[in-house]
């Protein structure tokens, strides 16, 4: 059976200052994950296609009424 031992890792405490500060590093960019950026034009198509779908039949003809169209 394998235990910790047999791993080839060298343990933080075993390294110099410097390996561990870079090692830590290492760690810590590795987990980062980039952030999704939703651009404008993309966030006013959801919100115009989100308002559009909830107008009833009638609500659109009162819009239109207040708009000036027929």
């Amino acid at each position: 059976m394998a235990t910790i031992e047999d791993l080839k890792v060298q343990s933080i405490t075993e390294m110099s200052r410097d390996e561990a500060i870079e090692y830590l590093r290492q760690l810590r960019l590795s987990r980062r994950v980039p952030v999704k950026k939703v651009s404008k034009s993309v966030k006013n198509k959801i919100s115009q296609t989100k308002v559009a779908s909830k107008i009833s039949a009638k609500q659109a003809q009162e819009l239109l009424k207040l708009l000036g169209g027929k």
